[in-house]
Parts: structure tokens; C-alpha cells; sequence
């Protein structure tokens, strides 16, 4: 699927997709942390739907979306990757603190509720629709993904 992705100045980024079956739908994000989901017919846009920060991590999460992890640009160094992972509400480790999660990889910050956690203490303690930003090896940005989808 073909993702087109428009920078919308003062307001996000839109996203829009069509499907296999040639329907067009795609996401509005704003700045503040609010989406739109927005349906397109064939004179254009039909319907918007406004939906909270939690309510799009809900509906991102019912579409499967906790094996997603998106490639920070320009980070790629060393064989190092940066990566974003959702915490799913499935994860064992809602409502445990961050030094439980045994990880090779670095946990640099915690995005949560629209704010950013920066080098997050071990003691932070971890719930289901935070993100974590991550920084390690292939391998290691994989087994970070198992744990906290099992």
C-alpha cells in the first residue's frame, strides 16, 4: 500500500492511503497530538472523524498497529537504530517499571499522553499506550519488540 505523506504547515501531517479495493482514507496528525481520520469518496473528502490522543492510540491498537516501528530519520549510525514501539495494552509490562523490561537496547524516552519523558529513570514505571523511543543494535530493537508484545 502506497502511503503518501503531506506536511501541512502549522497544523502536522497528513497521511493517506488507498486500499487494494481503491478506497481512499487517511489520518490528519496534528501538532497538539489530535487526529483525524478521514474518509475520502470520489468527489473527495466525506467524512472526518476528530478522535483524542488516547482514543487514536485505541483504534491504532485494535488495527494491529503494536508491531509498528518507525525509523527515526538520520539515525542510523554505527548499526544502530532508532525506533518508536508502542507499548500494546496486551504488553506484560503495563504497570511495571522500565528496569523490569531487560533490554540491550536504550531506552532514551517515553512518549505519553502528548509529553515526552527524556531519559526515563528505571523507575519509571511503564503503561499500556505509552511509546517508547529506543536506540540499539537490529537484534537488540527486535527483542525489545517480543518483550513488550508478549
Amino acid at each position: 500500500m502506497l502511503l503518501d505523506r503531506t506536511d501541512l504547515p502549522r497544523t502536522g501531517t497528513s497521511f493517506t492511503f488507498t486500499t487494494s479495493a481503491g478506497q481512499r482514507a487517511g489520518v490528519v496528525a496534528h501538532r497538539d497530538g489530535r487526529r483525524d481520520l478521514v474518509l475520502h469518496g470520489p468527489d473527495g473528502v466525506e467524512r472526518t472523524i476528530a478522535l483524542t490522543d488516547i482514543e487514536s492510540r485505541t483504534v491504532a491498537e485494535l488495527l494491529g498497529a503494536s508491531a509498528v516501528a518507525d525509523r527515526v530519520p538520520h539515525l542510523e549510525l554505527a548499526h544502530l537504530e532508532a525506533v518508536h514501539i508502542p507499548v500494546p495494552a496486551s504488553s506484560p509490562y503495563g504497570g511495571r517499571r522500565l528496569a523490569d523490561l531487560r533490554t540491550k537496547a536504550s531506552v532514551v524516552a517515553i512518549l505519553r499522553d502528548g509529553r515526552t519523558i527524556d531519559a526515563p529513570s528505571g523507575d519509571v514505571r511503564l503503561r499500556h499506550g505509552d511509546a517508547l523511543v529506543a536506540v540499539g543494535a537490529e537484534a537488540a530493537i527486535r527483542e525489545l519488540r517480543r518483550s513488550l508484545d508478549h
